[in-house]
């Protein structure tokens, strides 16, 4: 993407820019697939259009873990082939560009961003820190970013060393209405290993953030992949993960009531792909696609009535339950990337980040390259990377939540071009 416009750039991080030094706004993105490290960074660097010549104050790296022995060496060399200030990731059993995917291959995606007068702050968190913090006022001194201090974050965790659903609740805490996109880093499951990208490091356990402030902001697209189906109804019992009665009635019988006036095609869908729709703010006039947080629907309980979810509902909270499928998954992101549009309306984003459940791609939609494909088809060719996921991170609402089947995009824009 060509510069806008001409702006002043800031020094390190949380420093105001050098007096009489300026920088184009850009974002560049890349893409490599080749055996080895070293050609896969070298082919994505020249898929990269060159800029004016200038340091990027931000970077972004996936990685396959085929490199993964010689990551501190791709980290670092990676970093120093954008010039990056910080440079942020993750490794990635599949690895995302602009319009592309590569699963289960060799391969690379870098992002890099000249953004003249932001306000950048990296971290790197573990579970002791997440231990040790109890309040909003321990992040923010963990963090060095005040509650105020942020437009959004990106969080890419390891799975299987950092509690990301506590880290996540205790930041929507901590950084109110604030929304964290990214994603739990994959690779070989059965090493049950990944790794986190920071500067010229590569950590094997732990998270890697940074917080992005100053004249810009984000816009989210989180895709759960579902269509609601019947209409939304009120829980009324529920005791922990188990709902009893919705609208006063035994929740099996809503169930399957809902499931029977479908569609004859909706209804052979339906099978063994129902999940539970709980809107994060039953206060609404109208929910819409986008409102609700999607869990799993664990149980069916149809001699006690009961149903059992993957989440702990609350009566008086709104339920709609959702079919999620190929088709559904499709039609969502379609709706979701086209409100998005709409909403932004001529004002393009920078770039765009994409963080994909590694139990979409081809596995779900049998052809390659669907998710980046929807994001150029419908905001065209903007600068793009990301990764297949372990679990994916955006907000719904208010709140920022880890989900599954997901796919999670940050829209970078100025923030005259946002919207809360």
């Amino acid at each position: 993407m060509l510069a806008r416009r001409l702006h002043g750039h800031r020094g390190g991080p949380g420093k105001p820019c050098p007096a009489g030094y300026y920088q184009i706004m850009r974002a560049t993105a890349g893409i490599g697939q080749q055996q080895t490290w070293r050609a896969a960074l070298a082919e994505a660097m020249s898929r990269m259009p060159p800029g004016d010549g200038e340091a990027h104050d931000l970077a972004f790296l996936f990685a396959s873990p085929a490199y993964a022995e010689d990551f501190p060496e791709l980290v670092a060399a990676a970093r120093r082939a954008t010039r990056a200030r910080i440079l942020l990731g993750c490794s990635g059993q599949g690895v995302i560009g602009a319009g592309r995917e590569v699963e289960g291959h060799p391969a690379l995606a870098l992002l890099a961003f000249a953004l003249p007068d932001a306000v950048l702050r990296p971290v790197r968190l573990t579970q002791g820190v997440i231990e040790r913090c109890r309040r909003p006022e321990d992040w923010h001194e963990a963090t060095g970013v005040g509650p105020g201090g942020a437009a959004a974050w990106f969080l890419f965790a390891d799975p299987f060393t950092l509690d990301a659903d506590a880290l996540l609740a205790a930041w929507s805490d901590a950084y109110p209405r604030i929304p964290v996109v990214g994603g739990l880093a994959s690779g070989d499951l059965r090493a049950r290993r990944t790794h986190v990208f920071l500067d010229e490091h590569a950590y094997d356990r732990g998270a890697v953030a940074v917080a992005l402030g100053g004249p810009y902001g984000v816009h989210t697209v989180v895709s759960q992949g579902c269509t609601p189906i019947g209409e939304p109804w009120t829980v009324t019992g529920v005791t922990g993960n188990v709902i009893e009665t919705i609208a006063g009635r035994h929740a099996y019988q809503v169930l399957l009531e809902t499931v029977q006036a479908l569609p004859e095609d909706l209804r052979q869908r339906a099978r063994g792909n129902l999940f539970v729709g709980l809107a994060i703010d039953e206060h609404r006039e109208e929910l819409r696609r986008g409102d609700f947080l999607i869990r799993n629907l664990l149980a069916a309980d149809a001699e006690h009535g009961t149903l059992t979810a993957g989440a702990m509902p609350r009566p008086g909270q709104t339920l709609q339950f959702q079919l999620r499928d190929r088709a559904a998954a499709d039609e969502d992101l379609h709706a979701l990337l086209a409100a998005a549009k709409r909403t932004l309306g001529a004002r393009e984003p920078i770039a765009a980040l994409l963080c994909s459940c590694n139990g979409r791609g081809v596995g779900l939609f049998a052809t390659p390259d669907h998710d980046a494909r929807a994001v150029a088809d419908q905001l065209g060719p903007v600068p793009l990377a990301g990764f297949f996921c372990n679990g994916e991170v955006g907000p719904v609402g208010s709140r920022n939540f880890l989900h599954g089947y997901t796919a999670s995009i940050a829209l970078i824009v100025r923030k005259d071009a946002a919207v809360a």
